[in-house]
């Protein structure tokens, strides 16, 4: 059966044209361009508001309060162990559950930081972070060297 091609085109090659893919590549790319939101997104930026047609005030813009944190310390003592909150001693660990349980009733996204001895049991530690996990506190953590 004759062909009517030209016999350097009789021979089919294994290679693909890569030019319809570019092509998809390069409208994916341009949708993607035109759909992009390039506006910064505004929070608490400093500007100038127009309180009149001739006057302007300055806002005075307040950096946000920094978040309190709960700082449980728990020492190695003669007898066994005692807890501080925030520097107030707990005389023992029904103390320490009311006082957490006071604090998780205000805010229990406040974030906790169990620091402890070295000479501390590890049972010990975990106990206390059972403890402020089970009433309700969000953000617990133990404290770590900075070696």
């Amino acid at each position: 059966m004759p062909s009517w091609r030209h016999p350097r085109f009789r021979q089919q090659s294994g290679e693909l044209s890569m030019t319809a893919m570019i092509d998809v590549v390069f409208l994916l790319l341009i949708f993607f361009v035109c759909t992009a939101s390039f506006q910064a997104v505004e929070l608490v930026l400093p500007s100038n508001l127009l309180v009149s047609s001739s006057a302007t005030v300055d806002v005075p813009i307040e950096p946000p309060d920094e978040l309190e944190r709960i700082i449980i310390e728990i020492l190695a003592a003669d007898e066994g162990v005692r807890w501080t909150v925030n520097d107030q001693p707990c005389a023992d660990r029904v103390e320490l559950q009311q006082l957490l349980a006071a604090v998780a009733g205000v805010d229990r996204t406040l974030p906790v930081v169990i620091d402890c001895q070295d000479t501390v049991p590890l049972a010990e530690a975990i106990g206390v972070y059972d403890l402020a996990r089970s009433l309700g506190l969000e953000k617990v953590q133990f404290a770590a060297d900075a070696e």
